[in-house]
């Protein structure tokens, strides 16, 4: 018996959930493996798994902690595929650092929607250097030197915008939550 194809507009919304939260899956499901070969392993796994069964899950908004419970379950089998392995996590621990995880995931949606919308509020300035500053690659020293600053200068005005934005986000979660 096969499967109903999804249709076009649950494809897009597949896509558009997966890859939004693929980052907080991704690092939930390497905090329970030990390298980023295992990692990537998993992670094709559960991304099919959840395709499949992306029709079965009635609310969306809910598509982090539902793919976080299934990583667990993709976890779990691809440990016991290596059980002739000595290191490896007890299921239990696997278990608590998923319930942990399911926990923790709407707070690190919060953060991230505040951090989201702090760094608009941010001088475009502000914003082009804390992006670069970030990007993989990139050498503090010359992208110091190419805004013309010095290496400490740079780096103070750095610490300043993350204070910055730490002080935004934390006013954001706190009226966000009353």
């Amino acid at each position: 018996m096969t499967k109903p194809a999804l249709k076009k507009d649950s494809h897009e919304d597949f896509l558009r959930l997966f890859l939004s939260n693929e980052a907080q899956l991704r690092a939930f499901v390497r905090s329970c493996l030990y390298s980023a070969d295992e990692t990537d392993e998993v992670m094709q796994e559960v991304s099919l798994v959840a395709w499949r069964k992306f029709e079965t899950l009635k609310d969306r908004t809910r598509f982090g902690a539902w793919s976080c419970l299934i990583a667990r379950y993709e976890i779990l089998k691809f440990r016991r595929s290596c059980a002739r392995d000595r290191l490896i996590f007890d299921e239990d621990i696997i278990s608590k650092l998923g319930m942990e995880a399911e926990e923790t995931i709407s707070l690190r949606e919060a953060q991230l929607s505040s951090l989201e919308s702090c760094l608009t509020k941010l001088s475009k300035t502000h914003q082009e250097m804390v992006s670069l500053a970030y990007t993989s690659g990139i050498i503090k020293k010359k992208l110091a030197f190419q805004l013309g600053l010095t290496e400490g200068a740079f780096y103070q005005k750095l610490v300043r915008i993350r204070m910055q934005l730490r002080q935004c986000m934390n006013r954001k979660l706190v009226s966000d939550h009353l």
